[in-house]
């Protein structure tokens, strides 16, 4: 299993840290170290040479009560949000001043779970690229240090025609945030251009308005951008309306995918996979191709979900992503029920096929997810001149062995 990446809590209120750090290893795919002192984080950062994602910082702690935990982190390059049990004017004039991703109030468990989804928030903007335009050198920086600090990947252009040039190179441009006023092509002409070819759903836009220009604002919403700041802003604002059109964006994007893939996992859901193994079976029928098929049961997982309850499914989607890292994209990987995977790796030869799953199983075996040892039993079908159905009814009879078996094993198919 790949390395996971690692967030440092410094908290030296130790039930709240605890807490904290219990949430984030089962709701996260990261793993946590707990300071409650100054002299404890330094001692994890010289440990881990700086190796932190995140960390969370109380601004009040024994040897800091002023806050100096954070310049100290911020200097290690590390993303920074703020726990504070107050916030008044000295804490916003710290986020507004400093370059900290978020500062968050430690006062019910609402603010403690806002930290979590703000988080995840952080690790989903590492898959979207935004395009600053403007043509002042300050204010493009300014955003960029701010969007960086989100963790987006940013790219800069000092008006609308040389924004255009990008998107010859990088189509994969999730959102752009344009300035109103620009010399050789303006924010409107901008927008006009690239809903020609690109949809709101597609790609953002946000419009950057001067105050008090009347009609400017309602001309770039009828034209087509997903939403305005009026300037100057404030960065809390700005961070929110980017992540808010970001994260629309996404839920529309999966709203559209509903219909083939499992919403826990993103693999195919059965019916999806049921249609394109079938298509695939018929496909090969005529050639000299082994036909595989193997089905994955995470072993007692009834017994899991009555001891964690709903983080019984973080364990799910873990392992979907140990299988899916696993596997080439010509391979049809689906989730078909609780607790179930099915897979039909493509172009493998049948020693290649069961190896494959003899080392998701051992990698899965050998590891601790969330802190629990999870196991698997894996039942394949192989077969010549079969039809899916008598594919899938090898496959589940292998599995019904390896269950029967005591599980944490491959079984195979015996009619081959």
């Amino acid at each position: 299993m790949s390395k996971k990446e690692k967030i440092l809590i410094v908290e030296d209120n130790k039930t709240l840290a605890k807490l904290l750090a219990k949430k984030t290893e089962m709701s996260l795919e990261l793993e946590v170290d707990v300071a409650y002192t100054v002299q404890e984080a330094k001692e994890f950062v010289v440990k881990n040479d700086s190796n932190y994602f995140m960390a969370l910082l109380d601004l009040n702690l024994p040897d800091a009560p002023d806050g100096e935990i954070v310049d100290y982190i911020l200097s290690k390059n590390i993303n920074v949000i703020v726990l504070t049990g107050n916030i008044d004017k000295k804490t916003k004039e710290l986020f507004e001043q400093k370059p900290i991703v978020d500062y968050v109030f430690k006062g019910n468990m609402d603010d403690v779970n806002y930290i979590f989804s703000m988080i995840d928030r952080l690790l989903k903007n590492r898959n979207h690229k935004v395009l600053i335009v403007d043509d002042s050198i300050p204010a493009r920086n300014n955003m960029k240090t701010i969007l960086q600090s989100q963790q987006f990947n940013i790219l800069v252009a000092a008006h609308g025609e040389e924004a255009l040039r990008y998107f010859e190179d990088h189509k994969d441009i999730s959102l752009v945030v344009s300035d109103y006023k620009m010399p050789v092509i303006d924010g409107v002409e901008l927008l006009l251009t690239l809903r020609k070819e690109y949809s709101k759903h597609s790609l953002g836009v946000i419009a950057l308005i001067p105050p008090k220009e009347e009609g400017v604002a309602a001309r770039f919403l009828k034209y087509g951008a997903n939403d305005f700041i009026v300037t100057p802003f404030s960065k809390e604002e700005f961070i929110c309306r980017v992540n808010n059109t970001v994260e629309a964006m996404e839920n529309i994007k999966l709203v559209s995918n509903f219909d083939t893939l499992d919403p826990l996992t993103n693999l195919l859901n059965r019916k999806t996979f049921f249609s394109k193994a079938k298509e695939k079976v018929s496909e090969l029928a005529s050639s000299a191709e082994l036909l595989n098929l193997g089905l994955i049961e995470i072993d007692d997982f009834s017994s899991l979900e009555k001891e964690l309850n709903n983080d019984a499914q973080n364990i799910v989607k873990e392992i979907a992503r140990v299988i899916k890292n696993s596997t080439k994209g010509s391979d049809i990987v689906a989730r078909i029920g609780n607790e179930e995977f099915a897979i039909f790796l493509n172009e493998y030869s049948k020693e290649e096929v069961v190896t494959w799953f003899v080392k998701t199983r051992a990698l899965i075996a050998n590891s601790k997810i969330f802190n629990k040892k999870i196991t698997l039993s894996i039942g394949l079908g192989f077969g010549n001149d079969l039809s899916f159905d008598e594919l899938l009814d090898e496959a589940d009879s292998a599995l019904y062995h390896a269950k029967k078996l005591g599980g944490n094993r491959v079984e195979i198919s015996k009619n081959i």
